[in-house]
Formats: C-alpha cells, structure tokens, sequence
C-alpha cells in the first residue's frame, strides 16, 4: 500500500488570523545597510514592503496519525538513503553528466557582503523598463542616518530622478533602485541583464487589424479608463479564500468546498466581441445613472415634512 499523507497549513506570524495587514504589528527590519551617496554615508534598514503570496506554509502530514513527514534524499543507483554529509552540489553540464562543487569552492565565489549600497548613476524613472523590477523593500534610516536619508529623498523627488547602484548582501550582488516616495525611500530589486529573456524569443502576432476594429478598441479603453490607481478594488480572492477556510477548520466547523466552475474558452469574432463589451458596459452605465423612482406616498410625505 501507498503512504497516505495530507496537508497542514502553518500561517506565518506576520498577520495572525482574523488580523488585516492593516492592523498588524510594524514589521521588523530584515537588514541593516549602509547608502553610499558620494562621500556620504546613510545608514539604513530594510523592511518588507509587501507579504510573499506564499506565506500559507504548508507542510504535509501521515494522513493516518498526523505526524509531519521528514524529507529524506535516495540514491536510486545504491538503494540507499543518503545522509548529508555524503552530499555534494552538481551543475548539469549535458544529459547525465555533472560537474561537483565542495561548500569551499562555492563560499570562495560569492560577493563580500559589505552591506553597502553604492549609488552608480541617477537616471529618470520612466528610462527602466518595468520587466527589470523584481521585490520592493522600504528603508527606514538607522541611528545617525535620519538627516542624511531626509536629504537623499528630497533631492530624488526634487530632480525628479531615482539612484542606481549595488547592493552587496547575503553573498550576492544585487542591482538596485533607489526611489522617493513622499518621505520613505523605497529600495527596488532589479533583474541583472542575463536573467531577462530576449523579445524576439517570444512569436510575434503576424494578424493586421482593420481601423474599424481599433476604433471600437479605443472606445472601449475610454469608457473603462481611470486616472489613479486603486488597488483596494482588487483584492486577492484566492488568499482570502484560503484563510477563511482556515478559520472554520481552526475552529472545528465541517466544511463542504464545491470545485470551482471551469471556463471553457472559445473562439468569437472580434468585431462581434467589442461590439458586446462596448454595450455592456453601456448598459451598465444607464443602470447606475438611472434614477430611483419614488412612489406618490413616498413624494406626499415629503411634501408634508416641509411644510
């Protein structure tokens, strides 16, 4: 017989259950830091800017006593569980073939972690394509850094700019942003070169619109336009799902969770598919502007009110 397991969720102690992310305990610093901005030194602590969308830890379980299960690595060639001292780092060079690393050879690799923050250059926002942005962390000024992080976030929001530079931590190099957001500064991790794909990589759509169709498109972006944005009109669904089942098995209830209904796609004609988005949305914009009809009882009492 197979080994029955199940799953257990362990929630990270960052927002509790029943908590909003609101109302949760500031977060503790990740790192301290120091920004080189010339000869001047700020130092700095990063804090998280947002909450992983992993953060539900699962862990599986022996379905038949709840014990959590252990990971253990097997050597399929010897029939034996291999122990970790017996381990070594391999890079797959070709099918089957590996080239070994010792934990020395790879320590000896890494980047000095300085913890410094060497700004490079100060260039516009708008000359960073969005696809090199990877996480955001906020910075909060450490001890003797609170007059020199003020000046380094209004210099950024008065010319306009954001910093550049390398970030030597945890073994690593890491390019970064530096950028003002009112007060706070807000550090960007960002992709080095290597690691982004190519656009002539991916096909290219060789289909010619007609102007007919692209004007139906502009309409259809100008009813649904908006200036700002809102992203409390967009909450994570699924996270919220998650937790709130969370709570009821917590809690002991019995739960009943019906699949969810799979969507077929299917092939429609495109003119025939903006004309109906552009007469719903319509329609919905005459629901809401229509205005509530009262009854002549309701318009008498009125009437009587005032006098």
């Amino acid at each position: 017989m197979g080994l029955q397991v199940s799953v257990a969720v362990v929630l990270r102690p960052t927002v509790p259950l029943g908590v909003s992310s609101e109302d949760a305990v500031p977060p503790r610093a990740l790192a301290s830091a120091t920004i080189s901005f010339g000869l001047v030194s700020i130092p700095v602590k990063l804090y998280p800017a947002g909450e992983s969308a992993d953060r539900f830890a699962f862990h599986w379980l022996h379905a038949k006593c709840g014990t959590r299960l252990r990971i253990q690595y097997f050597c399929p060639k010897d029939d034996e569980v291999v122990p970790r001292k017996e381990m070594v780092k391999g890079y797959e060079v070709s099918k089957g073939r590996y080239v070994t690393f010792t934990a020395r050879e790879l320590e000896a690799l890494e980047q000095v972690s300085t913890q410094t923050i060497d700004i490079e250059e100060f260039l516009p926002a708008e000359a960073i394509d969005p696809v090199y942005f990877v996480k955001a962390y906020y910075l909060g000024p450490d001890k003797a850094g609170a007059k020199g992080y003020r000046l380094l976030a209004q210099v950024l929001r008065k010319a306009g700019r954001v910093a550049l530079g390398r970030y030597a931590a945890r073994g690593k190099q890491y390019l970064v942003l530096l950028r003002a957001s009112g007060e706070v500064l807000v550090l960007h991790e960002l992709h080095h070169r290597g690691e982004l794909r190519k656009p002539v990589e991916v096909p290219k759509s060789e289909a010619s619109v007609k102007p007919s169709e692209l004007r139906l498109a502009e309409r259809l972006v100008e009813q649904v336009k908006v200036e700002t944005f809102h992203p409390e009109r967009y909450p994570d669904e699924v996270r919220d799902r998650v937790r709130a089942l969370i709570r009821k098995k917590a809690a002991g209830k019995e739960v009943t969770v019906s699949p969810p209904e799979s969507r077929k796609g299917r092939v429609i004609d495109l003119m025939e598919a903006l004309k109906a988005s552009l007469a719903r949305k319509s329609g919905t914009e005459k629901t809401s502007a229509r205005p509530v009809r009262r009854s002549p009882s309701h318009a008498r009492n009125r009437r009587r009110a005032s006098r």
